[in-house]
């Protein structure tokens, strides 16, 4: 006896819209299982994870920072991954935008004014498509697998930051501690009304609106939905392959670099060994989990950002290991894609004697 995978005439579309809450749902469940595993009280657990960062007028403003870099990430990634090209490198591309950002006021600290955070920006943004560039090449020049060359690259990036932060550019009267200098005024995103929300917020509604603009209404969101979708179709028509996997691993890699600058312009405020906590691997979650819709994305972005909360004040009030917060991301990113196997396929169980007769 053994299961088969059979394809469906046609996936089911209420399914296809379903699927995401089912996936939470059964991440909860099984967080449920997993809490009561660990000797702590499951109800208790899943009060700390997902409703008491919302509690808080703090705590709702600190989900707000959390997902902005998830959602600008995985907007980009989602241009990736409806042409069929896969970047897992985000979380590399995202160092190097705040590589190149932080160029600026390390360099010349006194320089204040209202061009020098355009300028921060604009580099954090060159920073991450050209280091998303890397492995586009490498897919087009020579074939390289980009899911291999993407992540290995990741690592490269952090070792690289990690270099700067502890040696050339660590901050000379910062007692040796592994940061650069801190930065100041100009130099960082200013905040909004008050709050601990910086202006990159404007950034995500401005991805938002733009990505799903272009990808709906526009012939380059044409051609990268037919080459994802049906690639011998997009070259009859004449759409270049090779020319779309530098475009779409360049967006990505802008974006993921527009995220890299936000944090070290925004919550940070310099450059650190640890420029993120893995955003760049949650934002694969989360463009998933959003349908690589960018409305579903900016909703799913909180939702991932909460358990990034819920996570730590869970290690702190229950004493649950660092990793929980890691294991409910990596529950949900299998929930969702098994939902996604089961829209597309049905289960087949097939017997020896029914092979033999069909033979």
């Amino acid at each position: 006896m053994r299961l088969e995978l059979i394809r469906r005439p046609a996936p089911s579309t209420l399914m296809t819209v379903l699927s995401p809450l089912v996936a939470v749902a059964l991440t909860v469940a099984t967080g449920f299982v997993i809490f009561a595993a660990f000797g702590v009280d499951p109800l208790e657990a899943l009060y700390f994870f997902f409703v008491e960062p919302l509690t808080a007028t703090w705590s709702l403003e600190e989900l707000v920072v959390k997902a902005t870099p998830i959602v600008l990430i995985a907007i980009g990634l989602s241009v990736c991954f409806l042409s069929n090209t896969w970047n897992i490198g985000a979380e590399g591309q995202l160092i190097a935008g705040a590589i190149f950002g932080s160029i600026p006021p390390i360099f010349f600290p006194e320089w204040q004014g209202p061009l020098i955070l355009p300028v921060m920006i604009a580099m954090g943004i060159l920073g991450g498509m050209l280091y998303g560039a890397i492995p586009a090449v490498l897919k087009v020049r020579f074939g390289a697998n980009e899911i291999l060359t993407s992540l290995m690259l990741v690592y490269v990036a952090q070792l690289l930051v990690d270099y700067l932060a502890r040696g050339p550019w660590r901050n000379p009267e910062g007692l040796n501690f592994p940061d650069s200098r801190p930065f100041e005024g100009w130099q960082l995103l200013p905040k909004l009304f008050g709050t601990e929300i910086h202006l990159s917020i404007a950034f995500v509604i401005l991805a938002v609106v733009v990505v799903a603009f272009v990808m709906r209404s526009t012939i380059t969101g044409f051609q990268v939905r037919v080459i994802g979708e049906a690639p011998r179709a997009g070259a009859f028509a004449g759409f270049s392959r090779n020319r779309m996997i530098l475009l779409v691993f360049l967006i990505s890699g802008g974006f993921a670099g527009l995220a890299g600058v936000s944090e070290v312009a925004g919550p940070i405020g310099q450059l650190r060994i640890s420029v993120s906590p893995g955003y760049g691997f949650t934002a694969i979650i989360v463009a998933f989990l959003g349908r690589l819709n960018p409305i579903g994305i900016l909703i799913a972005g909180f939702v991932l950002a909460l358990t990034f909360l819920g996570g730590e004040g869970a290690q702190i009030m229950l004493g649950l290991p660092e990793q929980m917060t890691r294991v409910f991301q990596g529950m949900l990113l299998f929930y969702v894609l098994a939902c996604d196997t089961f829209i597309h396929y049905r289960v087949r169980v097939r017997t020896k004697h029914a092979a033999a007769a069909e033979a």
